[in-house]
Parts: structure tokens; C-alpha cells; sequence
């Protein structure tokens, strides 16, 4: 089945969730991830949710041809970035985050 182009791969972010929400999803149990700042490629083989403790990113998705589609985040910030995307992450802050991968990631559910 041909990848379906009208719909990008979108990253979706959440601005200061809140409390209950963090504990809810267990993110305190989640690894730990952190960069310094610099340009990093990345490719996500599958659905990745994480919230950053701190820093700031600017995300460049691969097949990005307008300033529109760059996404920035940061600290505080609960992220979800979804399966197949390619992109170049800008961090200009340190970044740590905790994050969990899901590895079925469901683009919708069919029950």
C-alpha cells in the first residue's frame, strides 16, 4: 500500500500538561535522554512520546520545503513525533527528556 502524501508526518506537541496527566502516563518511569546543543539527523522506526525536562529544539522534518513545517519545543512540553519521520533536530538548549517508544503505533484504532 503507497504511503498516503497528503497527510505529513506531523509531530504533535502538548504545552504544559498537566500534573495528573504526567503521572498518569508514568513518565517518571520513562528512560532518560539528554544532547548538548547542536544539528542532529534522526529517523523514528517508531511512535516516540517524551516530555522534556529542559532545553529547546527546533525539528526540520526531511521532506520540509516551508519555515511553516519546522516545529519548535522545549522544556515543559509533552511531544509526541510519529513513526517514519526523518528530520534534523536544531537544539539550542540542552536537552533532557524522558521519552517511550510504541512500537505498533496505531495512526488510528480500528476496534
Amino acid at each position: 500500500m503507497a504511503a498516503d502524501t497528503s497527510n505529513p508526518l506531523k509531530i504533535i506537541v502538548q504545552r504544559n500538561p498537566s500534573e495528573s496527566q504526567l503521572s498518569e502516563l508514568g513518565i517518571k518511569s520513562w528512560p532518560k535522554w539528554g544532547c548538548s546543543p547542536g544539528k542532529y539527523q534522526l529517523k523514528f522506526d517508531a511512535q516516540e512520546t517524551c516530555y522534556l525536562v529542559r532545553g529547546r529544539v527546533k525539528v526540520y522534518p526531511k521532506n520540509c520545503s516551508t519555515d511553516q513545517e519546522t516545529v519548535e519545543f522545549g522544556a515543559g512540553d509533552l511531544v509526541i513525533i510519529p513513526k517514519g519521520l526523518s528530520c534534523t533536530w536544531d537544539v539550542s538548549v540542552a536537552v533532557d527528556k524522558h521519552y517511550t517508544f510504541d512500537a505498533s503505533s496505531p495512526s488510528s484504532s480500528s476496534s
